[in-house]
């Protein structure tokens, strides 16, 4: 079986991407509350792909992602050109986001490595060794 991946950037390199092409989406997958409460990337567009309260998939995650690729949010209506940035809490779930939007036919579609917070430090704490915010990327809280 072909494994569909997404290509791997870390934070600064999508960050680059994201400020060099202005058709490029960054799109948080995270949940409701961690991207509300947590924080985000500035600019980040937000569609789960796991949510609360029962964190099962998304089943509208491919819809929802064709229609703001569709719906106005890109210049484009060519869902090829359109650059996708996924990101999560640390690079996993966006992995797996951006493997099922590849298979169903997105194919510029990027996974930010490292995710928004990284993974966990020795203290069990998050953004101290990797990730969005310990890149000093712009972020933004509610």
């Amino acid at each position: 079986m072909t494994r569909h991946a997404p290509k791997t950037l870390m934070p600064k390199e999508a960050w680059d991407l994201l400020q060099a092409n202005p058709k490029a989406i960054l799109l948080d997958v995270r949940s409701h509350m961690e991207f509300l409460f947590v924080g985000h990337p500035v600019g980040a567009v937000h569609i789960p792909w796991l949510d609360e309260p029962d964190w099962v998939v998304n089943p509208n995650f491919v819809t929802e992602v064709r229609q703001l690729i569709l719906g106005g949010v890109s210049e484009s209506h060519d869902e090829a050109n359109v650059p996708l940035v996924l990101i999560c809490r640390s690079g996993k779930r966006s992995l797996e986001a951006g493997e099922v939007l590849v298979e169903a036919g997105i194919h510029n579609v990027y996974n930010v490595a490292e995710g928004f917070e990284g993974e966990l430090d020795e203290h069990h704490h998050r953004s101290s060794l990797g990730g969005w915010r310990y890149a000093d990327l712009p972020w933004e809280q509610c």
